[in-house]
């Protein structure tokens, strides 16, 4: 038999069953880690999903308040996308709670649920508190707005209602279109920079959540003509422009330059009386006289005395006759006239001698003829109404700075006299066409991006000078375009507008500056789509004439560009007008030169031109945004600016309510939510 320490040596020399043993021991840490992990991996999975809903309820929470103010619809959004994103009880969570608040414009969301342990309730590990936190703001990126803005004359017609109303007599309405749209750019301004206008928007901005990223807005009103010359530097601008307008022709004459004096001579006299006689005085006394004829003898002759000296010249007046040149005035010499009578008595033979004296003037009258001295020079003879070159450099004051007149020799007679400039330009060179796909390669009017070259009228501008501008009829009344003789001053013969300055891009952090530019914008004129759909490209195009104010942020970042545009209806062409293209009747720059251009000629030009650039605008990554205000417009039209918007990009608003929430849908889809947190 063996004993206790003989076994327990066999057993230590035997190793057959350490490893049960060691296996044994080895199932509580294995167990640890694998509970831990699967623990772990719910956990996880529980936060992840917690953290997407409380992401999708800040974002649903946010959006629905929009540019107003944190409501219990907004909380009950955020809340409704947070459950929809989380179920109750899920993956084994329990008692969750969420909550959702508002400052500042951004919504912050908590989330939190328990999660019991499965595994690692052996190892002591009960239950998991899982939270998470959650923000979202609405957030702008780097923007630029550039609005192009119908101010035709029918935007004085009220919003509403379809009777015919071109102008409403150049005064807004009470409801007046016009009213209306700068009601919806306002409120657009506030949706979107988060700043207070002048406009009851129906809500207010939140405080202290006003843009600091790079925001511009610009204007481009159009109607007949677009007024952007003054916004340009002054090499852009042409030197020398043509006119429909007249030339003083002269002819050579002998002219009188100057008279050779005459000798001045007494021409006649005429006297008057200055005042009334004096009293009679006895200024001698006759005794022994026989009778009154002897006494009537001895009385003095009357006589005048004009030894006062000569006065200086008076009443000069100047005539011409028989090629002499005739010069009269007058003197005044005074002097006393001196009247005698007598008194005779014969009871005594007394003879009296009596006088009286009054103050006489002589008016004496000279004159002088004097002798021509003449000289060959240019004079008057008629005008040549027909277009004339004009040195219009007058206007430039350097850099981007403008003079407000020119002086151009189209006075009475030919002489210089000041041509204002209200800063509207007449367009660079076109063409004749009526297929603009693609756009000719010599229509630089419609080249959105291509810099002027100084002294290249055909790339540069010209000012619209409205006073240096005729158009041309013949002796019967009827307009020609041939050239006009005749020294009568012709009529204008043409019609012309001219709309509000444009703005370029630019920051308005001071909203009243934002409310004075759009309160003053006034409708006038006829409706040009196509000018002011150019003018808005070129001013917002990174590329371009303002490529170096337009590439990038000033911190270098990429920009958001949106070109809004806004008609009231459709468009409207003459003839008779003077446009940025000439007066269509006579200078017939788009339309054939061979005859005068219709109505229907005009229309179709200014339509195929618009809709070309609304391609050429799109296809420069712009985003288009188009809006139809009002019941005035055409199916033709309407289907036009359909076709001109970016797609999904077109609003028809059929009166100032819906074109305000059009524009402030519009700024609610050029804001990104995006997540702070």
């Amino acid at each position: 038999m063996k004993t206790a320490k003989s076994f327990l040596q066999e057993l230590r020399s035997n190793t057959a069953g350490n490893t049960l043993a060691m296996a044994g021991m080895a199932i509580f840490p294995l167990a640890a880690m694998i509970g831990g992990g699967v623990d772990v991996s719910r956990i996880y999975l529980v936060q992840t999903r917690l953290q997407q809903a409380c992401d999708a309820g800040a974002l649903a929470g946010r959006r629905q308040m929009g540019s107003g103010n944190w409501t219990a619809t907004s909380n009950t959004s955020a809340q409704n996308m947070f459950k929809a994103n989380f179920e109750t009880d899920a993956f084994g969570s329990y008692d969750g709670t969420s909550s959702f608040s508002e400052n500042a414009g951004t919504v912050t969301g908590i989330a939190s649920v328990k999660v019991d342990m499965a595994v690692m309730q052996m190892f002591g590990f009960g239950t998991k508190d899982v939270s998470v936190e959650c923000d979202a703001s609405m957030s702008i990126p780097n923007t630029d707005v550039m609005f192009v803005l119908d101010t035709t004359g029918s935007m004085n017609c009220p919003d509403t209602g379809s009777s015919y109303c071109s102008n409403n007599g150049n005064r807004e309405a009470s409801n007046a279109r016009i009213r209306g749209l700068r009601s919806a750019v306002k409120c657009f301004y506030e949706t979107l920079a988060k700043r207070n206008s002048d406009e009851d928007c129906g809500s207010t901005p939140a405080a202290g959540s006003e843009n600091t990223a790079h925001l511009r807005f610009g204007f481009v009103p159009y109607s007949t003509n677009v007024n952007v010359g003054k916004l340009l530097p002054n090499d852009y601008i042409a030197d020398r422009w043509t006119y429909q307008s007249r030339e003083a022709v002269t002819r050579l004459e002998n002219v009188v330059v100057d008279y050779t004096p005459g000798t001045p001579y007494l021409y006649g006299s005429t006297f008057y009386y200055d005042g009334g006689w004096s009293g009679r005085s006895t200024i001698d006394t006759h005794y022994d006289v026989r009778n009154r004829n002897a006494c009537n003898d001895l009385q003095p002759e009357d006589y005048d005395d004009m030894s006062d000296s000569e006065g200086s010249r008076y009443n000069e007046y100047t005539w011409t006759s028989g090629g002499q040149q005739i010069t009269r005035w007058y003197t005044d010499v005074r002097g006393s006239r001196y009247d005698y009578s007598t008194s005779y008595s014969s009871r005594n033979d007394r003879c009296q001698i009596r006088l009286r004296t009054r103050d006489i003037v002589e008016q004496r009258e000279y004159r002088q003829v004097n002798t021509p001295v003449y000289e060959q020079q240019q004079v008057f003879s008629h005008y040549d109404y027909k277009p004339v070159t004009f040195n219009v450099s007058g206007l430039k004051a350097g850099g981007s700075t403008w003079n407000g007149s020119v002086d151009l020799p189209v006075g009475n007679e030919g002489l210089d006299t000041g041509v204002s400039w209200d800063g509207c330009i007449e367009e660079r060179q076109t063409v004749r066409t009526t297929s603009f796909s693609p756009i000719p390669v010599a229509a630089y009017d419609l080249d959105i991006d291509r810099m002027p070259t100084t002294g290249d009228p055909a790339t540069q501008w010209g000012p619209l000078l409205e006073t240096a501008v005729w158009g041309r009829y013949d002796n019967y009344g009827n307009r020609t375009s041939g050239t006009v003789s005749t020294s009568n001053n012709l009529s204008r013969n043409f019609s012309y507008t001219c709309a509000n300055e444009a703005r370029k891009l630019q920051r308005w952090d001071t909203p009243s500056d934002f409310d004075a530019y759009l309160d003053d914008l006034d409708a006038i004129g006829s409706t040009y789509h196509d000018i002011g759909l150019i003018w808005g490209a070129r001013l917002l195009s990174p590329t371009g004439i303002f490529s170096s104010e337009n590439a990038a942020s000033d911190t270098g970042g990429a920009i958001d560009r949106h070109l809004i545009f806004m008609t009231d209806g459709d468009t409207v062409t003459s003839s008779t007008q003077y446009t940025s293209y000439g007066v269509e009747w006579y200078d017939r720059r788009r339309t054939s030169a061979n005859s005068a251009p219709s109505t229907s000629d005009l229309t179709t030009q200014v339509n195929s031109r618009f809709l070309a650039m609304c391609n050429a605008i799109k296809n420069k990554n712009i985003t288009l945004w188009v809006v139809s205000f009002g019941n005035g417009v055409s199916a033709g039209s309407i289907t036009n600016l359909r076709n001109c918007a970016t797609s999904g990009k077109f609003y028809n608003a059929s009166n100032s309510a819906e074109l305000l929430t059009n524009f402030r849908s519009i700024a609610n889809d050029i804001s990104q939510l995006r997540l702070t947190n």
